[in-house]
């Protein structure tokens, strides 16, 4: 350390003393003052830079040292840190993407529910079930890290501000009376959404101008599924107000199996 401080000491000295002699040389001999200005910038902006060389050639070794340490203490950071990072990320991304809102329904791996707070690090969701089909709160509340958004998925069941597709499946067996259960399914549905159907159908027309998206029809429907040799499963879609999903669900089952259960031989 001791030869270091000394031969920075003599480099410094040995450059003001050239500096001092180059500088007396170009006024005494120089005689335009604008060409005397220039040189004597240069001369100094040189000066400089081999200064600069020069103390990384003497101390070269310990700024190699210092780096690596500076790098090493960068990386213990980071890997410390990767947590808070990967969530500030993920709030970033879903806050560009615009994912969702405030209210909205969201779905992220195996977690479901509306949303009731977004901070820096995390999003809170009220929970909603039972499973990916339940509309009922549980009176769980959610605390997802934002971290999930980067690597994830979001499923936003709250397309539309006013107005939703709602789908439901209703199971059979192959030897049930399945026929009579779609059509009645299919009436109920019809009954339930009739009131507002058309205002549906502007509502829809108007998202999809804006979004510049063909949105599919809005009439209620019920479509056939074969999920295995022995069932038949009738998926039910149609539109509903938001937030009024299970309301709906529950109004249309009730109404369908209140006098008949479909169970046995179709006749």
């Amino acid at each position: 350390m001791f030869r270091l401080l000394v031969s920075t000491a003599l480099l410094v000295v040995a450059i003001i003393i050239l500096r001092t002699l180059t500088a007396r040389f170009i006024r005494k001999n120089v005689a335009s003052s604008e060409l005397r200005g220039r040189l004597l910038v240069n001369s100094r902006n040189g000066f400089l830079l081999l200064g600069i060389l020069g103390l990384a050639l003497i101390w070269g070794d310990q700024i190699r040292a210092l780096a690596l340490s500076i790098v090493a203490i960068a990386a213990a950071v980071v890997i410390a840190t990767k947590e808070l990072i990967l969530c500030m990320s993920g709030s970033i991304l879903k806050g560009g993407a615009r994912s969702f809102n405030l209210g909205d329904r969201i779905q992220v791996k195996d977690f479901r529910g509306d949303v009731i707070d977004q901070t820096l690090l995390a999003t809170t969701i009220m929970e909603v079930g039972p499973g990916k089909t339940g509309h009922h709160r549980t009176g769980r509340m959610i605390v997802i890290p934002n971290s999930l958004f980067v690597s994830e998925p979001v499923i936003n069941e709250s397309f539309t501000d006013n107005w939703d597709f709602h789908a439901f499946t209703v199971p059979f067996k192959r030897e049930d009376d399945w026929p009579a259960a779609q059509q009645a399914l299919l009436e109920s549905a019809r009954r339930q959404c009739k009131s507002y159907l058309e205002t549906v159908r502007k509502y829809m027309t108007k998202v999809g101008i804006s979004r510049g998206l063909e949105v599919p029809s809005v009439d209620p429907k019920v479509s056939i599924q074969v999920p295995a040799a022995g069932e038949i499963h009738l998926i039910v879609r149609l539109p509903v107000k938001s937030g009024q999903r299970s309301h709906v669900e529950q109004a249309i089952l009730s109404e369908v199996f209140a006098n008949q259960a479909f169970s046995g031989k179709k006749t």
